[in-house]
């Protein structure tokens, strides 16, 4: 894999990271309430929804990162979690908020497109 596919992947590795974190641990703070435009009523109650979801982007951001360790050989697997992002973003986008389509497909597209181009 290309050196800019890599810092693409793992800039959208990170970006997972920190949604876990916010998922998972800010979600029902006024940080977590900012971030996603949450009513702290509405954040209390959905708390444990929040900290699934927060678990799967961790996932997404692990298979970045196991995708990084291979190397080369990590292509496939990181054209897989990237496509997932994709296709969780839009998803979220449609069903959620728009916003989704720029903090996670964008990122997740120009990632993908890096390492399809540069394979």
């Amino acid at each position: 894999m290309h050196v800019v596919a890599q810092i693409a992947i793992a800039l959208v590795a990170l970006l997972h990271a920190w949604i876990l974190v916010l998922e998972m641990f800010f979600w029902n703070t006024p940080r977590g309430h900012k971030a996603f435009g949450l009513d702290p009523a509405f954040a209390a109650s959905t708390k444990v929804m929040a900290a699934n979801q927060g678990l799967y982007n961790g996932f997404l951001a692990a298979g970045l990162v196991w995708a990084l360790l291979l190397g080369a050989a990590g292509t496939s697997v990181a054209t897989f979690f990237l496509g997932c992002i994709v296709v969780a973003g839009i998803f979220g986008a449609l069903t959620s908020s728009r916003k989704i389509l720029f903090v996670q497909a964008l990122p997740g597209a120009v990632a993908l497109a890096l390492v399809l181009l540069t394979a």
